[in-house]
């Protein structure tokens, strides 16, 4: 019998020699290339993937997605791990891990309770959710060095020590510097972020997952996720005129809705695709995290190999070429789901308010702006953020901006660029795109998420003021970008955005509708034109980035034991190995409860690095059903009103263990840690929903919290707010439910209620040990 190696000799001659690439004696998928230019001595490996292919195919005798390929090559047990869709817990080993700020440094500090000298993984930092948007970038930039400094210097320190990658403030928003730097095809990635699948369009399997995940494979060992379904979106067609990449995620978002893609990997393949640029691709995969998905990503073609040229990585596209048969899906696999888009007859998306599921076409975006009466003056249009700040999209908006120049008017709203990297914004200030969206009154901000993560000292309306603001970014729900319940958020392309921005009104639709330039005189707005590449190359504008030190073992790292900002970690407490009972329900969650309403962002990013102080925002934005506000619930052993963290507090001090009931997708948006981890802090046990979002649910389980479920999903209207529960911990087992006894406050007859959960075998040892790190610090105490 031939081993997978001898087997892959065999085949590989034919796939080179139909290329006219070198001879099977040159072993060209055990070549030695980069994995990235910042780094030495981490190679891609095709070899050892396609082995594992091999062992895998065997084992399941039937054709794979392209999704699939990337999961199995990357499995830490190939011959004996249980492999179903939707079912099996799949042990996988990432190339690599990626960090953004605000995240990195409870991950950082979870990592240095674990003992280690370095990260087992190459891992990388990026500092782009600090930055405050107030007027302008560089400004802005200095501000937050100066706010931030302790923080900045925790980060620098630490990477240095571990062995990471540390991109410094005005670098860029992490998803573009990995795809500029590293991302690559058929690779694994894991980043704490929940639009990390922006690698997906350099076709790699790029998943956001919490800070513990992170550790995880930090620290060397395998990350567990549970074997997504694939949900195919073959692409037919070419997008032409007004259309973007960004209106094929729209369309795709109000397909599937904000949960359609819970538990799967969005597949896009067909001859559509071949059409579209790589960064184009990135912002399709980047916004698939707004449907729930594990990730999103695109076959291997062309438009990749292009860019990994242009980015100064051309080796790893002509290795990925010697690999390219198992860099797309095999021919009659099979989809859990199949959605087709031709991009002939696409027409552009505007998404929202306040969801970004509820996707309107263009043509028929004024009629619901009239029906749901919508404010029809557009206040700021926004462009940039890691979903869409291309070169290709700062061309296409400048276009747009030069044409309207032409004619001589400007924005009639406040006009926002942000560049997505320090790449992209010294390119197109040597280009001249800058100086034009400029000249049409577009303040430029700094390399960095702002606006779009609620880092935005917004000024131009009161809170509480109905208003309308149209941005390219990804997420949009209530409050996110300024936290003003009543900003109505939309999402569009770039194109769009400039468009509307130059009208100053939702009413305006760039295909049907004219303008009137400095003279009275109407007009329409030219189609957008711009490069997917530029022409004359990428200007790699300042150095902004710091590899760590080949001697580290000196280096400190600098955490003061007074901050208020960085905080030393102390273990939970293990589960006591007892049923818990009459608990209090701090609070019963209404509708939408996002990260953002468990862990809310803006000016709370600051205390990311000290769990007590965070805590204080812990479920201030969540909705109580008792009585339809915000951050106000009853304290069942006082009777008093009081804030959801001053009650979990009290609670806690009185020795009272509490759960929160909570409705749909609990958890949906960012791969926000802090939300798992604050009522953790704050005494929590269990968070019983009626379902959860991903990566939230996983995030609970590692901070030794129960994520359960309702196996009749109306019980959750059985619960009130004041009843108490009991909770039968002893009967947590693989593959069985839990029960719950309610007992009501108004003293009628308490009931049971069948709780389910997805925990395996593991995973109930993290919640015996109090947390996940427990357990990986036992274990390694043991060896």
């Amino acid at each position: 019998m031939l081993s997978a190696r001898a087997m892959a000799a065999r085949q590989l001659p034919n796939m080179l020699a139909r290329r006219g690439m070198a001879s099977v004696q040159d072993s060209p998928l055990s070549k030695k290339v980069e994995m990235t230019n910042w780094e030495k001595g981490h190679y891609i490996d095709y070899q050892t993937m396609y082995e594992k292919l091999g062992i895998v195919r065997k084992r399941l005798n039937r054709p794979l997605t392209y999704a699939e390929k990337i999961l199995y090559s990357h499995l830490d047990d190939p011959h004996n791990q249980d492999i179903e869709r939707g079912k099996s817990y799949l042990k996988l080993r990432p190339d690599r891990v990626a960090c953004q700020d605000a995240t990195a440094q409870m991950a950082i500090l979870q990592f240095m309770s674990a003992g280690m000298p370095a990260v087992a993984t190459p891992t990388t930092v990026h500092c782009d959710h600090l930055i405050e948007a107030q007027i302008g970038g560089e400004k802005d930039l200095e501000r937050a060095q100066q706010i931030n400094k302790e923080v900045y210097d925790f980060l620098s320190t630490s990477c240095a020590k571990y062995d990471i990658g540390f991109w410094k403030p005005g670098s860029g928003i992490i998803h573009q510097i990995v795809l500029e730097n590293y991302a690559f095809p058929g690779g694994l990635m894991i980043g704490t972020d929940s639009h990390t699948p922006n690698a997906g369009g350099l076709g790699m399997v790029a998943v956001g997952v919490g800070g513990a995940d992170a550790v995880d494979v930090m620290a060397n060992l395998p990350w567990e996720v549970k074997a997504p379904k694939i949900i195919g979106v073959k692409l037919t067609g070419k997008m032409s005129g007004w259309t973007a990449p960004k209106d094929i995620i729209l369309k795709v978002a109000g397909i599937l809705t904000v949960k359609g893609g819970t538990g799967a990997i969005v597949e896009y393949h067909g001859p559509g695709a071949q059409n579209i640029s790589c960064t184009g691709m990135g912002t399709i995969c980047n916004m698939g995290a707004e449907i729930g998905a594990t990730t999103s990503l695109f076959t291997f073609n062309e438009r990749m190999a292009e860019y990994l040229a242009a980015t100064k990585r051309a080796p790893i596209g002509d290795f990925a070429r010697a690999y390219q048969q198992e860099l797309k899906e095999d021919e009659g696999c099979e989809y859990d789901e199949l959605i087709e888009i031709d991009l002939n007859t696409l027409e552009p998306h505007i998404n929202g308010p306040f969801t970004p599921d509820l996707a309107t076409p263009i043509s028929k975006f004024k009629e619901a702006v009239k029906t749901n009466k919508w404010p029809e003056e557009l206040r700021v249009g926004l462009i940039g953020s890691c979903t869409n700040s291309s070169y290709e999209d700062m061309s296409r908006s400048a276009s747009i901006a030069q044409d309207a120049l032409d004619h001589g008017i400007k924005a009639k709203a406040i006009f926002t660029v942000t560049p997505g990297s320090e790449q992209i914004r010294a390119t197109i200030e040597r280009d001249g795109q800058l100086k034009t969206l400029e000249e049409m009154g577009g303040l430029i901000l700094a390399n960095a998420c702002g606006p779009c993560i609620g880092q935005w000292d917004r000024r131009d309306v009161k809170k509480g003021e109905p208003n309308s603001i149209i941005c390219s970014y990804n997420r949009n729900f209530t409050g996110r970008n300024d936290a003003n319940p009543a900003t109505h958020c939309f999402v569009t392309s770039p194109d769009i955005v400039v468009a509307m921005t130059l009208a100053g009104t939702l009413n305006f639709n760039p295909l049907t509708d004219k303008l009137k330039d400095k003279d009275g005189n109407e007009f329409m707005l030219k189609e957008p034109t711009g490069d997917g590449l530029p022409a004359n190359g990428y200007d790699p504008g300042r150095d902004t980035y710091q590899a760590p030190p080949k001697e580290r073992s000196s280096v400190e790292v600098a955490v003061d034991p007074n901050s208020d900002r960085l905080q030393i970690l102390q273990p939970f407490e293990p589960w006591d190995g007892k049923d818990a009972t009459d608990m209090p329900i701090l609070i019963k969650t209404k509708g939408k409860t996002t990260t953002d309403h468990i862990s809310m962002a803006g000016p709370w990013l600051k205390y990311r690095g000290h769990l007590d102080n965070i805590s204080n925002n812990m479920l201030i934005g969540a909705i109580n059903s008792a009585n339809g506000e915000a951050n106000k619930i009853k304290n069942q052993t006082t009777g008093e009103t009081d804030a959801v963290p001053n009650t979990a507090r009290d609670y806690k001090k009185k020795g009272i263990k509490w759960v929160v009931v909570g409705d749909w997708n609990y958890g949906e948006g960012s791969s926000r840690e802090h939300a798992a981890l604050e009522p953790r802090h704050l005494g929590g046990l269990a968070i019983i929903t009626r379902s959860f979002a991903r990566i939230h649910e996983t995030n609970l389980k590692k901070q030794g919290l129960l994520p359960l479920t309702f196996s009749n999903p109306d019980d959750y209207d059985k619960i009130q707010p004041d009843d108490k529960v009991d909770l039968m911990c002893t009967e947590l087992a693989v593959g069985k439910p839990m029960t719950m006894k309610v007992h009501p406050a108004d003293g009628s007859k308490a009931f049971d209620v069948k709780l389910e959960h997805t925990y395996n075998q593991d995973q109930i040892k993290w919640f015996e040990a109090g947390s996940a790190l427990n357990k990986m610090a036992k274990d390694a105490g043991a060896r």
